[in-house]
């Protein structure tokens, strides 16, 4: 894509629309490595947790500082063998995000406890421990924070929470492999952390594959044994497990991509930086909210979520499909609204920083691959977005200066 400079953003990209993410980029130069190693698990015939589980489990276990990783057949098995683990059932409340992805809840209903949602830090998406404190009493059984978009939960906080109240807790790492918080990576700083290899994520692979990592000797034991049926030794079954297994071909696509995870997660977050200054540069901090940073958290930019305010947000992903923008909003809806849970009995307003995200967010490119020409151009367009709205909302609108998390960069 050429480029001319441009005075609002230093560039003038070639209009050919920026896809939301390109794995195409990711997997061409790694296609022969990837071939390979695949036809190798096809020889070898140990198609399932065969030594390149094995390999995988080591390379994450030492990636999120845990003694044990343990590979499962997904993002969602991980989270729902977590909870057996911990025998949540019948009778126990797990609290959890209402912003989330479904599957966080859909694992605690699964084993018919009730999932509490809790409302978020608007600054951060990730659950209020304020809001996670009045909600603790005698049946509450675990507390299963979200590290949403590649940014840690306040685990300190909810930590002193969870101690307090004698209960684990359970970390939902889906979308932040390699995220720290405190110097502590994402997955070691609870019972147990679940993965996912979903083809999106950071690491991704080509299918449905996960992970648990875990420094409790006793949780890795019983995590084994839940994800083959309970069985040991074979045929011989101690309790009641599920059928979870990370076959080896996911095994071996993800070892493949595994050494170039931190050279992507420093891309990921050289381009954050880049989309603060272009958005800065072309005013639209005054009116857009940009994604939080910390100096206590290593982010690792999953998703790189902006609040569109004023009711402005599905008319802005419009105007940029026009352009072949990709965007997507994570999440429209909170699980509390969702048609499933209508039993639960909650109400709208009962937590207002979940629905006023679920009514602004809207997730940028922010893959690895992706150009400076390609930022700048989706910043141009939204900047021009914010030019052509009627009078009141244009960019130098009062009406956006006075959003409730309005900053300067």
């Amino acid at each position: 894509m050429s480029a001319t400079p441009n005075k609002q953003t230093g560039y003038e990209p070639t209009p050919r629309g920026v896809p939301l993410l390109d794995l195409n980029r990711q997997h061409a130069p790694l296609k022969d490595q990837i071939a390979a190693s695949l036809g190798r698990v096809w020889d070898t015939g140990a198609f399932v947790l065969g030594p390149e589980v094995k390999q995988l489990e080591a390379n994450v276990a030492q990636c999120c500082q845990t003694r044990h990783a343990i590979g499962c057949a997904s993002g969602s098995d991980a989270l729902l063998l977590a909870l057996m683990a911990l025998e949540i059932g019948p009778g126990d409340e797990v609290i959890l995000p209402s912003f989330t992805f479904f599957a966080t809840a859909g694992a605690v209903t699964r084993l018919g406890a009730r999932p509490v949602f809790a409302d978020i830090d608007p600054a951060t998406f990730n659950l209020a421990p304020e809001a996670v404190q009045r909600l603790v009493r005698p049946a509450t059984k675990a507390i299963l924070p979200v590290h949403l978009f590649g940014l840690c939960a306040d685990m300190d906080a909810l930590g002193r929470i969870a101690r307090s109240a004698g209960i684990p807790l359970v970390e939902d790492c889906a979308q932040a492999i390699g995220a720290e918080f405190d110097g502590h990576r994402a997955g070691s700083m609870g019972a147990a952390g679940c993965l996912s290899f979903y083809p999106t994520k950071n690491l991704g692979g080509a299918g449905d594959g996960g992970m648990l990592v875990t420094n409790d000797d006793g949780m890795a034991q019983r995590l084994r044994l839940l994800r083959v049926h309970g069985m040991e030794p074979r045929y011989y079954h101690k309790v009641v497990g599920i059928n979870s297994r990370l076959d080896s071909f996911q095994a071996a696509v993800l070892n493949v991509k595994f050494p170039c995870l931190d050279d992507w997660t420093r891309r990921r977050e050289a381009n954050a930086r880049r989309y603060d200054a272009l958005f800065v540069a072309a005013g639209l901090d005054r009116i857009l909210v940009l994604p939080r940073h910390s100096t206590r958290c290593r982010h690792v930019w999953n998703q790189y979520v902006v609040r569109v305010p004023n009711a402005q947000r599905d008319r802005m992903r419009a105007f940029l499909a026009e352009s072949k923008i990709g965007t997507e909003v994570y999440y429209p809806l909170g699980l509390h609204s969702q048609e499933c849970f209508r039993e639960l009995g909650y109400a709208p307003g009962d937590l207002p920083e979940t629905e006023r995200a679920a009514q602004e967010v809207l997730a940028l490119p922010i893959f690895p691959e992706l150009t400076a020409d390609e930022q700048a151009f989706v910043v141009d367009r939204m900047a021009a977005f914010f030019r052509s709205a009627p009078r009141g909302h244009a960019l130098s609108g009062p009406k956006f200066l006075t959003h409730p998390l309005a900053r300067k960069s």
